[in-house]
């Protein structure tokens, strides 16, 4: 009898530890979730400001979903606005919304990426991390913004945003779990040592299941190729990935799916 307590109150024990581990996880990949959108967005809800042990992982997990999310919020303001503005000023107005949503966290990256890449590899990595904007960094992101703002000004398919700001956070998740990175400190480092390849599948399966649902293989495909590139050209001049090159690399994959669907709609 003595033992048959015994063995009663160890398997209630086990079962508190792992109800107490469930409720652990549920909570980190909530915290992990509004990690995502304070990093990723200015929208002021969700609000986390410290990167805790343990929700790192579950805060790029959430990337897609969250590009999801804003992609949906423009979406939304297209669909209300319509009635009331000239479609072509509207555009602009999503524009405009779209750089002020994400903080233009990603459009700083593009441009510190890109004053790296007028210096030497020794100090691409130091100049990538000044605070200053250089003059080439000035100049080609407002080129880039010229030529992001004429991509969304002629598109039709407003539907398709969520799915486009999606996979280009997506390329972010793929970059961070496969590719190196090159600092040994910064926000990602935490991101790249706590994320799990589970937390990569189901990232994935979330992104395959918007992808099937809005038959954007071929987005999925050329976001996939565009990572491909981005990769091969910065493991070879820098050795790998930093913050500012995951910002490069939305902004990139943007406008190449934005353009990918510009040549869609013409053919």
């Amino acid at each position: 009898m003595v033992n048959g307590r015994d063995d009663v109150k160890r398997e209630e024990e086990r079962g508190k530890r792992s109800d107490s581990s469930q409720s652990r996880q549920i909570k980190n990949a909530a915290q992990g979730f509004a990690l995502a959108v304070s990093m990723l967005t200015i929208l002021p809800f969700f609000r986390v400001h410290h990167f805790f042990k343990g929700i790192n992982g579950y805060a790029v997990m959430s990337y897609p979903l969250v590009g999801a999310l804003l992609g949906g919020l423009l979406w939304l303001v297209y669909t209300l606005l319509l009635p009331l503005f000239p479609e072509a000023h509207l555009h602009i107005i999503l524009f405009v919304l779209w750089v002020v949503l994400t903080g233009a966290l990603h459009l700083d990256g593009l441009s510190d990426t890109i004053d790296g890449l007028f210096v030497p590899k020794e100090r691409a990595e130091a100049v990538m991390k000044d605070p200053h904007a250089g003059g080439m960094g000035m100049i080609f992101s407002i080129t880039f913004l010229i030529f992001k703002a004429s991509s969304l000004w002629f598109l039709d398919a407003i539907y398709l945003l969520p799915i486009v700001l999606m996979l280009s956070r997506y390329n972010t998740v793929l970059a961070i779990y496969f590719f190196p990175y090159i600092r040994k400190e910064g926000m990602s480092t935490l991101a790249k040592q706590e994320f799990t390849r589970t937390e990569l599948l189901i990232s994935t399966a979330v992104v395959l299941l918007f992808v099937t649902l809005s038959g954007s293989w071929l987005l999925l495909a050329v976001s996939l190729l565009t990572l491909l590139l981005i990769k091969r050209f910065f493991i070879k001049r820098l050795g790998g990935f930093s913050g500012d090159i995951y910002g490069f690399l939305i902004e990139v994959t943007e406008l190449v799916l934005l353009n990918v669907l510009l040549i869609g709609a013409t053919a």
